[in-house]
């Protein structure tokens, strides 16, 4: 299943044909996904990443999804592989860092010098998607420039409902963007094939009515059709 917001942001957002992929047991492998696809967005959960992938401890009272473990982790590493776009939101987030070797946090709010970036699940929706606190982004980042052609600043306000964080960012990844905590919020290749991108945050939420996340989705959907272009000139040519 995926939440409407992700499906409405993917059709009137980046203006691509949502299509959603099952978690099965056994799981599709990239082989079988990634022919049909101009484009993968990784979207959040109220599961986590199980933490042996990233030799975490196991804690008690944490929702996990193997199946969606199964099958995420090993797509998201082929896709980058191809050069297929990536869009990876929460839980997509985080999935990006473990698939390149990167940990993670567990509950951030028990961290000295970390804030609590969860919010209130007893809140009405509409509060526990709005505004919670700044990130700073990196000059001359990938997500700086989308900020700046959107006539954004370089400290903006997002969203927080999260509580696992990157502790150990993968070796093929660059921060983007910092909480005021330090807690990296945004992330990209530092050699990509292919457009990526990863935020701690929902931009998803009322996509359009937020100037960064319409960029986002903008540069998402444009890399999706400049890929799906080069993917029937490639098939054409070998015809």
């Amino acid at each position: 299943m995926a939440g409407e917001k992700y499906i409405a942001a993917v059709r009137d957002g980046a203006r691509a044909m949502p299509l959603l992929i099952p978690a099965l047991d056994p799981p599709l492998t990239p082989t079988e996904i990634l022919p049909s696809v101009g484009g993968l967005l990784f979207t959040g959960s109220p599961s986590n990443v199980a933490p042996r992938h990233y030799k975490g401890i196991a804690r008690e009272n944490t929702l996990l999804d193997e199946e969606r473990d199964a099958i995420a982790l090993p797509l998201l590493r082929a896709a980058l592989e191809e050069g297929v776009p990536a869009l990876c939101i929460c839980r997509g987030f985080q999935e990006l860092n473990v698939a390149l070797g990167g940990t993670l946090h567990q509950h951030l709010h028990e961290l000295d010098g970390h804030s609590d970036h969860r919010a209130g699940k007893e809140l009405p929706i509409e509060e526990q998607y709005g505004p919670a606190h700044d990130v700073m982004l990196r000059p001359g980042g990938m997500l700086a420039e989308l900020a700046k052609k959107a006539g954004v600043g370089a400290r903006v306000k997002v969203n927080s409902l999260h509580s696992q964080g990157i502790d150990v960012l993968a070796e093929a990844l660059r921060s983007e963007a910092q909480a005021p905590d330090g807690t990296i919020e945004a992330v990209s290749l530092k050699q990509p094939k292919g457009f990526l991108l990863g935020v701690q945050w929902h931009p998803e939420w009322k996509h359009g009515q937020s100037p960064l996340s319409t960029a986002i989705f903008a540069a998402f959907g444009d890399a999706v059709r400049r890929y799906a272009e080069w993917s029937k000139e490639r098939l054409g040519a070998r015809a």
